[in-house]
């Protein structure tokens, strides 16, 4: 069986299920892609009272697969006090007879104890648990800089990948503190508690404890140019600085939080917060040329009108209250679709790159043996609205798009136009424990080395990790770096390719999607 993915956690299943009848489907006139892959979302996340996710594992992967996506990888998280190990196992049972489509787990530490350090996570990872994500903003979830280090150094000495939610946390207390004495406390000023600043400054404390220890980072739910900037800097400099944004940050901005005092704009409160059409711009050239590797939800639905979503105990409450995030682990893959593809800004190929089937390799765990990953079609004149009745949340912030008309995993329709179907999800299978080797994770992320981008430090494949350079070959390679990136892309290369992956990635790319394609049967 395939190895485990260098991000998401795979585990064992006793049987795989017995592959249905097949019929074939005329997809004549239809756009037919791999099943997609949300390798960031949350799902039945444990919260504290009386606050609860609006989505679990059924009503969520039936979103997920009504949009397109046929494999999501959630978080098992662990809150402070609590063994990771049993954060896993809670998770598990969260998920188990559930899921309509694949899953793996993410990890996220909270409370990195030397128990934690030295003999869980390097016990997880082992078992293929090889990603974790790393908190720099929230009181119950954040790391400070020692903390951070600590399970960087872990990561290293295991080849996992550390995810990072890069927000300054003391700077987001000391500006909301000034906003409440003010009496500004509307949703809509939860977007001047976290100004882009804040992300910043955050970016680049996240690339420059990585650079200590020497391992690769990825930067989640970007957000605008500053800590975009942040990240091109770094490949600009040879550093192993990958990054994920979100369909909010494309769609959105700080007006959907409001432009008065009206409660509604709850509904859109997420962290980071959207900001404005200029950094959407941004965003979407930063998809059209590389800069993203990833592209996923950040699922995190709460109904709006309810005591355990958006009113907290039924109350319209300060900003610093609203429980943060909105969904979109449906609408994720037809809005890229439409906003992007039919709307020019990028073509099929990278949009399937960035959905988890190029770039995304990396991140996506390995399907069973003798079993599609799965797949979707739709037409490009089908647009229609989100179903919002998806949603448990009864929400879906974005617009207008092309709808998807039918969904298979492994061999099952889970989903079409007609409605809700049930499928069946599987843990994603792997053949023997130990993390996925990092040298897999260089070719899944060509965009890493493309021109502009910077160049790819050599990987040494006996250690799974990246070498350490001396500070001479350090130098040598940062002013080779700056060089190219001065230079720009040679005329052949954006010829081919604009600024996006090289040649060689698009081939290998190309080869990739051939064999994906060949080996999906959409059956019923």
């Amino acid at each position: 069986m395939p190895p485990t993915s260098a991000f998401a956690k795979a585990v064992s299943c006793s049987s795989a299920p017995a592959s249905p009848p097949a019929r074939e489907i005329d997809a004549r006139g239809r756009v037919v892609t791999p099943g997609g892959v949300d390798a960031h979302c949350h799902l039945d996340q444990p919260m504290e009272p009386p606050l609860r996710m609006a989505d679990d594992f059924d009503t969520g992967t039936r979103s997920a697969a009504c949009g397109g996506t046929t494999t999501v990888i959630p978080f098992a998280t662990q809150h402070k006090g609590q063994s990771l190990r049993a954060a896993v196992q809670d998770y598990h049972q969260r998920a188990e007879g559930r899921a309509h489509v694949d899953y793996a787990f993410h990890l996220i530490v909270s409370d990195p104890t030397p128990q934690v350090l030295n003999e869980e996570l390097p016990a997880l990872i082992a078992e293929g648990y090889t990603s974790f994500k790393v908190y720099m903003t929230y009181d119950d979830m954040k790391l400070d800089d020692g903390q951070f280090l600590d399970v960087l150094d872990v990561a290293r000495q295991h080849g996992a990948m550390a995810m990072v939610h890069a927000e300054n946390a003391d700077c987001i207390e000391w500006l909301t503190k000034r906003l409440e004495a003010a009496g500004k406390t509307a949703p809509r000023f939860h977007a001047h508690s976290r100004p882009m600043l804040v992300e910043r400054e955050a970016t680049h404390r996240a690339i420059a404890l990585a650079e200590l220890v020497d391992v690769p980072i990825l930067i989640v739910h970007v957000s605008g140019r500053e800590a975009v900037e942040q990240i091109r800097w770094a490949r600009a400099h040879g550093l192993k600085v990958f990054a994920e944004t979100c369909p909010q940050y494309l769609f959105l901005t700080a007006e959907d939080l409001g432009l008065d005092n009206s409660y509604m704009g709850a509904r859109c409160v997420c962290s980071p917060p959207p900001r404005d059409h200029r950094n959407q711009e941004v965003i979407w050239n930063g998809l059209a040329d590389g800069l993203f590797t990833v592209f996923s939800s950040d699922h995190a639905p709460f109904k709006y009108d309810a005591p355990e979503g958006k009113k907290p105990d039924g109350q319209e409450v300060p900003f610093r209250h609203i429980p943060n995030g909105i969904p979109g682990i449906e609408t994720r893959m037809p809005l890229l679709y439409s906003a992007g593809v039919l709307g020019g800004r990028i073509t099929a190929q990278p949009l399937r790159g960035i959905d988890g089937h190029e770039s995304g390799q990396g991140l996506r765990p390995a399907p069973a043996q003798g079993h599609d990953r799965g797949g979707q079609r739709c037409r490009p004149g089908d647009l229609g609205r989100a179903r919002a009745d998806h949603y448990q949340c009864g929400l879906a912030p974005c617009g207008r798009l092309h709808a998807l008309r039918r969904t298979a995993s492994a061999g099952l329709a889970c989903a079409d136009a007609g409605g809700r179907r049930g499928g069946v999800g599987r843990p994603v299978v792997s053949s023997a424990p130990g993390p996925r080797p990092l040298p897999a994770l260089r070719a899944a992320f060509p965009a890493a080395g493309a021109p502009g981008c910077g160049a790819s430090v050599p990987i040494d494949a006996g250690r799974g990790s990246f070498p350490q350079l001396s500070p001479a070959e350090r130098r040598s390679h940062g002013r080779n770096c700056r060089q190219r990136h001065r230079q720009g892309p040679s005329p052949a290369a954006a010829a081919s390719s604009g600024l996006g992956p090289s040649i060689s990635a698009r081939a290998r790319f190309s080869m990739a999607c051939a064999a994906i394609q060949k080996s999906i049967s959409i059956d019923h």
